[in-house]
């Protein structure tokens, strides 16, 4: 699904329209390759909901996609106010597409202030569906809207569809016991009827997980089936709507296999569950609630018939502890947070560096700094994850590139914190962990054997020939010290936070001891096996575009837009960013310039200039949303004349 195969999609702005047929008597259907809606509204309006609904569906069809979930920190803001605005977008399409898009052909606004946080994201022309029921004066007069837009001709532009949304979905459940308030809840579902009619999306998926949700109150889930198909039906009878339309599934985007739709989040807690599958080690999860990790706790904690255990702690501190302790206990430890939460663990992080115990450190990136945009996304932890310890406290990091990645990462991760005993940072972010995509489940023989040997007896001869066990007696390959379960006979041994000796692990003040255990610790991480960063350069460009994370998507649909016009330019993208991949220096000395965009200041590009001494240009975006293509294609381009 992210292949390098140019794709039509990625390279234009409009959606492209192909065939038209009008079957006899029935309304016009028009074929498109791609599809960009957004669902927006207050956030109790259920557009998280509707928005996953229909991504369900699509990606049942077999459609290619990608999501970009957006909503305000405040549990509940507001009513009818723009900080109040929750919106779902989803790009869908019959190729293989990397962002959720640029802008939406299709707005869905449940109210005015929805319209008005979202009209500046469309392009002329396209689709506006407005609940007309809450296009009242106080509510326009509480965003700032004079008189109606709807009426003032400011929407002229646009194809407008105005919907008593509200009216119909009452109407449509009068048969029910419900009252008035209780009825308009669905106004959703109606919504979600409408645009599944609207793009031949399958009903029957949405349906059953209406039945399974409410399963306890059967009554509010016949009255949402019943509203989504009024909202169908509504579709298929009105006049307002004389075309729907066709997106074919995307069969050629995928390698043969079994997909589902999936998101970073739920990726990464099922890696770390193969993860612990195939290490053969009980998984321990010690975790704070903290947005935008919180779903990976929720995940791992209905896993227990896989030996998993998760600990909700009172604080992050006790909760890296706890999973510290599980490490020192023989499980593979986790610890999921974001970046307040890493400053929180930052002592204990260093404690298992000096511990040299496996542990992985989750960090689903957020706009900072402190508590900062909890429901924004941002790179900016790079630094922290590389230096925010005490002392000399080298960790590893990886970052997965696609909320599908999230699994590949979390495997990664766990071998590298097994295999070199340390410490390792994951750093997805909000955008990877609350977008989704499609994502092929792999065979259980294509994941990596993961299994350690513990530590089982002595394992050093001491001169009178006596055998003893050291804890700090070191693998000549990898440098990492023996895992030794407590308990085990015969291999009792201290641990805690002050210097150990070499080899023998008793407590040392020695300066040359400290010296030694210091670059000893280093050299552990810079020799950590990872594979050599590849790069896409198919036709010998002297400009490299270079990013991490989640800016994969934004800058491969960048990059196809340039090669479609005629430029040449180069590709790579690293998941590793400590130790860096060992080519890497040779392939930025071989480009004329570097172009590094990320979502913080220059975090990578300052370790790449200060390592490398080459002359990374950055190109930085710090306002909680992820890179658009067309706006990184015009900044490569730029970078390319210059």
């Amino acid at each position: 699904m992210t292949s390098q195969v140019s794709s039509p999609a990625e390279q234009t702005d409009g959606t492209v329209v192909g065939e038209q047929r009008k079957p006899g008597g029935a309304k016009d259907v028009r074929r498109l390759d791609r599809v960009i809606i957004r669902f927006a509204g207050d956030s109790g309006d259920g557009m998280q909901l509707t928005g996953d609904r229909f991504t369900s569906e699509t990606a049942s069809f077999g459609n290619d996609l990608s999501t970009l979930p957006n909503f305000p920190a405040e549990i509940r803001a507001p009513a009818g106010t723009l900080p109040g605005v929750s919106s779902f977008q989803l790009h869908f399409a019959d190729h293989d597409i990397l962002t959720p898009g640029d802008a939406p052909n299709v707005l869905v606004a449940m109210n005015p202030a929805a319209l008005k946080a979202n009209i500046g994201d469309l392009p002329r022309g396209a689709e506006i569906i407005v609940n007309t029921d809450e296009f009242t004066k106080r509510a326009l007069q509480k965003v700032g809207y004079d008189g109606s837009p709807l009426e003032d001709g400011s929407l002229d532009g646009y194809s407008l569809h105005p919907v008593p949304l509200t009216t119909l979905t009452v109407e449509a459940l009068k048969e029910f016991d419900l009252s008035r308030k209780e009825a308009e809840r669905s106004k959703n579902m109606f919504a979600l009827g409408l645009l599944s009619w609207m793009y031949h999306r399958p009903t029957e998926g949405t349906e059953k997980f209406l039945l399974s949700k409410f399963a306890k109150k059967p009554d509010i889930a016949a009255a949402n089936i019943a509203a989504f198909r009024a909202g169908w039906n509504f579709g298929e009878t009105t006049e307002d709507f004389a075309v729907s339309y066709e997106v074919a599934p995307a069969a050629k985007a995928f390698p043969v296999g079994t997909y589902r739709n999936i998101s970073g989040n739920l990726a990464l807690a099922y890696g770390l569950v193969a993860a612990s599958r195939q290490a053969d080690l009980p998984l321990f999860l010690g975790s704070y609630p903290i947005t935008p990790a919180s779903d990976i706790l929720h995940e791992l904690s209905k896993h227990k018939n896989f030996g998993v255990r998760t600990f909700q702690a009172e604080d992050e501190i006790a909760g890296i502890g706890a999973a510290l302790g599980a490490a020192f206990g023989g499980s593979l430890a986790v610890t999921t947070t974001s970046g307040p939460g890493v400053a929180l663990k930052s002592e204990t992080i260093g404690l298992a560096v000096s511990l040299e115990l496996p542990l992985l450190v989750v960090d689903i990136q957020r706009g900072g700094p402190s508590t900062g945009l909890p429901t924004k996304t941002e790179q900016a932890d790079l630094l922290q994850a590389m230096y925010g310890r005490n002392g000399e406290a080298p960790v590893p990091v990886v970052a997965p590139k696609t909320p599908a990645d999230c699994f590949d990462a979390a495997l990664e991760a766990a071998r590298i914190a097994l295999t070199y005993r340390t410490p390792v940072m994951l750093l997805s972010d909000g955008y990877l962990a609350n977008g989704s995509e499609p994502w092929r489940i792999p065979d259980v023989d294509e994941l990596p054997d993961l299994r350690v040997q513990f530590a089982s007896g002595p394992n050093h001869t001491l001169q009178d020939g006596t055998e003893v066990f050291w804890p700090y007696k070191r693998d000549p390959q990898t440098l990492a010290r023996p895992w030794a379960i407590p308990g085990t006979p015969g291999l009792e041994h201290r641990i805690g936070g002050i210097e150990k000796q070499d080899g023998t692990g008793n407590i040392s003040y020695d300066p040359a001891n400290h010296d030694f255990m210091v670059r000893t610790r280093q050299a552990k991480i810079d020799g950590i096996d990872v594979p050599d960063v590849e790069v896409d350069d198919p036709h010998g460009a002297k400009t490299l575009v270079l990013g991490w994370g989640s800016t994969y998507g934004p800058i491969t649909a960048a990059v196809r837009r340039l090669r479609t016009a005629g430029e040449s330019i180069a590709q790579a993208h690293l998941r590793h960013l400590n130790p860096f991949p060992r080519n890497l220096g040779t392939v930025l000395k071989s480009y004329d310039k570097i172009v590094i965009p990320e979502m913080n200041l220059g975090q990578l590009a300052t370790l790449i200039r200060a390592k490398y001494l080459v002359d990374a240009h950055s190109y930085n975006q710090v306002n909680g949303m992820p890179f658009k293509a067309e706006q990184l294609a015009a900044a490569l381009k730029e970078a390319i004349d210059d």
